[in-house]
């Protein structure tokens, strides 16, 4: 790589080093903000290395600890692929110093080529963890020799490269077949909704895996696959032959398809990079476009809208805000075809519980999917340093966060009234009661959408690069949701309790009232928030 090339990437990762702000800043907020960022990534990390050495323990313990080695590169091609996908759209294509950088002396290929570099620096400690953890369990059980560890590291680095430019070059072929059409992340989002609710669905998959005892024989039966899956990805297997068999061979092909596949997969990009951005943020017309009549809005109707195409124009931003309302959808849809009983049934693990005192909980169940996250809680950050021509407009700040607010109600009440519906008529609960928990739920969403614009203005941030930092990494959205989903947790237990002492519709209106009037506080703090500016 050239000298140039390489300032280039020293320069994208320097701009945003949580490192370098903390030694440079003198913001005390920016610092405190830094440390527990960085506290938090750690533990996560330290979660997953302890998954990947229980992982180990279990082949250990039934002498399979030789699929160590492929399962590791598997995971971590996995990961790759599937963290680089959900990146694409915001590091290599449309992303905000697109402009910048391209007016600068360097190819389209080399920046194409520094962004996919920067965005695989980013991720190498998450890959590096489950490398680590992998192999600390396949030395405690397999005994290798001591030049196995130097090259299983080395290796380590490589191993998400292919798998990455494969997830890339993937991406590229939608941005520059959707490059026309004025939805360009429609693919992209429908691919994201189905892989975030398989992720979802496989906690029951474990959880009867652990039920049943089935762990030894799926041990068994994943480490056949591994080998198959093995054979079938030829990097995976590259690797595990230079670890296991110590072959030189296996470990240069890996290093040498990376580097050939980099060249070439970059070299292709690079031939459509400026056509594909530009087409990407800029907006197709219809060849049949004809002027008509202009629709008259209310400016906070017109807010509203706003929101909605900023939605709908991000991936990342539908699929943070939209999974639950899409999760409750669901639930209610599979409540309507198997029955409240057999689902209370599942979760509860066969335990003799009358479905009939969780009729009062059916609110706050909904509530955990919908209120999950609130768009409130990122749209104003994600103005970023286009906020001063938001202050620049003719209308008070309460109006802008007023349209922000009733674009969250429109977005989770539909959903929480269809969902409580199908929740109600599944467990036969009483119109009175029915009407009386939609309220509570219309309470709730109300609730959500004003507590969350509080943490969005309080902890507005406005400097970030990629709206990945603001919708899942910003300090509103945790702030929102860590403690709003444990809240719900408790209320469900306590309403389920209280349920048992006091009649289900006064219950019902008591819980209205406390809601009602913390949603209203909730709106009174946004007011004053406007006002400060």
């Amino acid at each position: 790589m050239k000298n140039k090339n390489i300032l280039l990437l020293r320069t994208l990762l320097l701009s945003t080093s949580g490192r370098n702000i903390y030694r440079y800043s003198k913001d005390k907020k920016k610092r405190k903000k830094i440390v527990g960022n960085a506290i938090g990534v750690v533990l996560l990390y330290a979660m997953l290395m302890a998954y990947c050495i229980a992982t180990c323990i279990g082949y250990g313990m039934i002498g399979l600890i030789d699929a160590a080695p492929e399962m590791c590169a598997l995971m971590i091609s996995a990961l790759a692929f599937v963290f680089t996908f959900f990146k694409t759209n915001g590091y290599l294509f449309n992303f905000r110093e697109y402009d910048m950088l391209m007016s600068l002396p360097f190819e389209a290929r080399t920046i194409a080529g520094c962004k996919f570099l920067y965005m695989y620096i980013k991720s190498l400690p998450w890959y590096l963890s489950i490398s680590v953890a992998m192999m600390a369990g396949y030395g405690y059980y397999a005994r290798p020799a001591f030049f196995v560890y130097p090259v299983w590291i080395l290796l380590s680095f490589f191993l998400p490269i292919i798998p990455m430019l494969i997830s890339a070059f993937f991406g590229f072929l939608i941005a520059k077949v959707s490059a026309g059409f004025r939805k360009t992340n429609i693919i992209q989002t429908i691919l994201t909704f189905v892989f975030l609710i398989f992720c979802f669905s496989l906690r029951f998959i474990l959880t009867d895996l652990f039920k049943n005892d089935k762990v030894e024989a799926t041990l068994e039966k994943t480490s056949e696959i591994t080998g198959n899956a093995a054979k079938t990805y030829l990097p995976a297997g590259w690797f595990a032959d230079a670890v296991k068999d110590h072959s030189i061979l296996g470990g240069l092909l890996l290093i040498g398809v990376s580097a050939l596949l980099f060249a070439a997969v970059f070299t292709i990009v690079g031939n459509s990079y400026r056509n594909i951005n530009s087409a990407l943020k800029s907006h197709a017309a219809a060849k049949n476009y004809r002027m008509t009549g202009q629709k008259q809005r209310s400016v906070v109707t017109a807010i509203a809208y706003k929101e909605f195409k900023r939605l709908t124009g991000s991936t990342a931003y539908m699929t943070n805000a939209a999974i639950g309302e899409l999760l409750a959808l669901l639930l209610g849809i599979v409540t309507l075809l198997i029955g409240f009983d057999r689902i209370i049934a599942v979760i509860t693990q066969g335990a003799p519980i009358d479905a009939t005192m969780l009729q009062p909980a059916i609110p706050f169940i909904i509530y955990f999917l919908i209120g999950m996250v609130a768009t409130t809680a990122c749209s104003p950050s994600l103005e970023g340093k286009n906020y001063w021509i938001v202050q620049s407009l003719p209308i008070e700040k309460k109006t802008l966060y007023q349209g922000k607010m009733l674009f969250n109600m429109v977005l989770t009440v539909p959903f929480m009234a269809f969902s409580t519906l199908c929740l109600c008529i599944s467990a036969k609960v009483p119109v009175l009661n029915t009407v009386l928990y939609l309220v509570l739920g219309f309470a709730l969403c109300a609730f959500s959408t004003a507590w969350g614009c509080v943490c969005g203005i309080r902890h507005m941030r406005l400097d970030w690069e990629n709206e990945i930092e603001v919708i899942k990494q910003g300090a509103a959205v945790a702030i929102y949701m860590l403690p709003n989903m444990f809240v719900v947790m408790g209320l469900m237990v306590l309403v389920v309790f209280l349920g048992t002492k006091m009649d289900h519709k006064l219950l019902t209106i008591v819980l209205t009232l406390i809601t009602a009037l913390l949603a209203g506080l909730s709106y009174r703090r946004v007011m004053v928030l406007a006002k400060r500016g």
